[in-house]
């Protein structure tokens, strides 16, 4: 797609760019923040982490398995969206195939050995070898759950990438040839899709040395009236109420509700259950896939408890349960 689709919005403009030696981003309001120091405290043990809310229910997601047929075939009517676990989701309608933040990958890992905590609970819900064409692959941050490059490495080069402000240098270095960074609240068009990078609260860092050199975000995407929204990783912010008078509503929204224990550590980076359905209420939303959840062990809550959390917080609000579904991977959903 290149840079034609790309809106200018100069850096040193925006609120949410702070300089410190080299270009850094920030979270523009006041929140919990954490540090390498906090982790260090976390994973020794020096810090005591929370109680399970529900026992110790350590369940990843369930699998159900993709045909084919189901990804390569056009939706006779509207859009079809298919949870491919953890963060990662093919959207396909309109024209377009679309995937946002693809990680196939048995590990997240930035190290070349593994540690035990980032091995995929659940395998990836197919069994072919070749994809069909892919119109763009969506990246939220570069985080090793979000970015992973030897799924990225599955595709033709050629593949457009678009990718929240600060990653395009370093992605054409990785050899993906077509990169469109997109600023906060800016759109790009593709084919009949409007795709709009939205705020989160966040961090990245592929190293110890580069925390915050580029930026995160969500995707709307819009077209023929229907809006999707994928909410990145994210913290709960207020910023969520104004997204959903700006954007919404959401026809399907896709929000995390996982990796959020202990608290002390995750509360700004990683929205819990409740927060979730908070976000579900305040961006307008008719309906939703929970994600980041199930896939991965990456935090402290056994991996069956953030469904459990979201369906007693969505009794508690009063809300139909149909409307904000945790389902299995390789579950797909019609809007």
């Amino acid at each position: 797609m290149g840079s034609r689709y790309r809106k200018c919005c100069r850096i040193a403009q925006v609120s949410w760019f702070s300089s410190w030696r080299r270009a850094r981003f920030s979270n523009p309001w006041s929140h919990h923040d954490h540090g390498l120091l906090d982790i260090l405290r976390w994973k020794s043990g020096w810090r005591r982490t929370e109680a399970p809310v529900f026992g110790a229910d350590d369940s990843p997601a369930q699998r159900r398995e993709l045909s084919w047929a189901e990804i390569s075939e056009w939706p006779l009517d509207g859009v079809r969206v298919f949870w491919l676990g953890h963060a990662s989701f093919l959207i396909v309608g309109h024209g377009k195939r679309l995937l946002i933040d693809p990680i196939f990958s048995d590990y997240c890992s930035p190290w070349p050995f593994h540690l035990p905590s980032l091995k995929r609970k659940v395998s990836v819900p197919w069994s072919f070898a070749d994809w069909p064409a892919i119109d763009a692959i969506l990246l939220t941050h570069t985080h090793y759950d979000h970015c992973d490059l030897p799924t990225l490495r599955k595709f033709p080069a050629s593949t457009p990438i678009i990718v929240a402000e600060g990653h395009g240098r370093w992605l054409r270095k990785q050899g993906f040839a077509d990169v469109t960074e997109v600023p906060w609240w800016e759109k790009v068009a593709l084919g009949e899709w409007s795709i709009t990078a939205t705020p989160a609260q966040h961090f990245t860092a592929r190293s110890l040395f580069d925390r915050n050199r580029g930026h995160w975000c969500g995707w709307c995407l819009e077209a023929a009236g229907q809006r999707l929204w994928h909410a990145g990783d994210s913290g709960y912010a207020p910023i969520f109420r104004e997204m959903g008078e700006k954007l919404g509503p959401m026809d399907l929204s896709m929000i995390p509700i996982g990796a959020y224990s202990p608290r002390w550590v995750m509360k700004g980076m990683h929205m819990n259950p409740e927060e979730a359905v908070r976000v579900f209420q305040e961006t307008r939303s008719k309906r939703a896939i929970a994600m980041h959840w199930g896939t991965f062990r990456l935090t402290d809550e056994p991996m069956g408890e953030p469904p459990l959390r979201l369906a007693q917080e969505m009794a508690k609000q009063g809300i139909a349960s149909e409307r904000f579904q945790a389902g299995a991977i390789g579950q797909a959903w019609t809007v």
